[in-house]
């Protein structure tokens, strides 16, 4: 490879010249051309804008991604391949181990019936989760990567420009300065001097305009913000909703609500049964409490799996209703929610 032995001769002069000058600088024996206070402001409110908006960034992916090796992974993806790779949420990965959980203990039994409820709930968690991180995605984070790497990156390389045009002008002021105190002023150095002014001062325009465009990237920000907002509300509403759903499961299995239609529905087809075959009726031993179905309210003396699906499992204290099956003494007909199925009476105790 062939190499510019005067060009890198050269560079590094430079290089070494720009070195002491600012060193100079620092130490106060070499003037320093200052740009105006507003366009120092201008240049403050950028650096902040950019530091908070990484910080910003970094937070909410976190919030996002908790993972630190999932996030690595999904920039490596989105490098690589312009996408990210298809994974399960932790709840999702919880909601499937449940769902096994239920169906080894026993679907009939009621904690494999609770866990798989209370699994397939977590799937739904899952999805509406990879649907928020999704949604924020695309209406947070994306805009503020699109503005560091794009008009951030830009106005630091203008900075950058001018920075070096400025080290040529203080330069320029500096040898005018010795040539004007030798007896020959050198023909070139004001020249020199001239273009070098203009040069900075048209680099210091273009600076200050992207400087201050800064301003309308916050409104953009803000709209980003609003919709990040909008994109959470609707994510916890969901969530809230599904848990909702899953409490009032979780509640029917227990027998602690009334009633429903369909244990009315029931109650009179038993009615009906024991019109027509002249025995029947709910149970109602002598000092105890009727339910409002009609049923008698009885507690649970002892777990209880069911054996088969004509069969209701039981835990121990929980308040079913029971209802008297004809022809048969050994077991009663229990009722807990919408589920409903034979129980042995030496299991159950009537409340009074």
């Amino acid at each position: 490879m062939d190499f510019n032995v005067k060009k890198l001769i050269n560079d590094a002069g430079t290089a070494l010249s720009r070195v002491v000058q600012l060193t100079e600088e620092k130490l106060g024996t070499s003037e320093k051309t200052e740009l105006d206070a507003h366009f120092e402001n201008l240049a403050e409110r950028s650096d902040q804008t950019k530091l908070w908006t990484e910080k910003l960034l970094r937070n909410t992916e976190a919030v996002l991604t908790p993972n630190p090796g999932n996030r690595v992974e999904d920039y490596l993806f989105e490098k690589i391949e312009k996408k990210k790779p298809t994974r399960l949420t932790n709840l999702e990965y919880l909601g499937n181990d449940m769902i096994e959980a239920g169906n080894d203990f026993g679907p009939g039994t009621s904690y494999g019936s609770a866990l798989i409820k209370v699994g397939q709930c977590e799937q739904r968690i899952g999805a509406i989760e990879k649907e928020f991180i999704a949604s924020a995605n695309h209406c947070f984070l994306s805009p503020l990567r699109k503005f560091l790497d794009g008009e951030m990156k830009t106005i630091l390389k203008e900075r950058g420009l001018l920075e070096s045009k400025r080290l040529d002008l203080d330069a320029c002021k500096s040898r005018v300065r010795k040539a004007r105190s030798m007896l020959g002023q050198p023909p070139n150095a004001e020249r020199d001097l001239r273009v070098a002014q203009s040069e900075y001062d048209r680099q210091a325009e273009i600076t200050k305009l992207l400087l201050e465009g800064v301003n309308s990237s916050h409104a953009s920000h803000l709209r980003s913000l609003h919709e990040f907002v909008d994109a959470q509300v609707t994510y916890y509403e969901r969530c809230h909703h599904t848990m909702q759903q899953l409490k009032a499961e979780m509640q029917s299995l227990s027998g602690a609500p009334p009633a429903s239609a369909s244990s009315a529905s029931f109650l009179h087809s038993s009615n009906h049964v024991g019109s027509q075959g002249g025995q029947g009726g709910p149970i109602t031993p002598p000092g105890a409490t009727a339910s409002p179905s009609g049923g008698q309210r009885a507690r649970v003396l002892c777990d209880y799996d069911a054996k088969d699906q004509s069969e209701l499992s039981l835990m121990t204290d929980e308040v079913i209703t029971v209802f008297k099956i004809p022809e048969s003494e050994d077991y009663l007909m229990g009722e807990r929610g919408t589920q409903r199925g034979k129980v042995p009476a030496v299991f159950v105790e009537f409340l009074n």
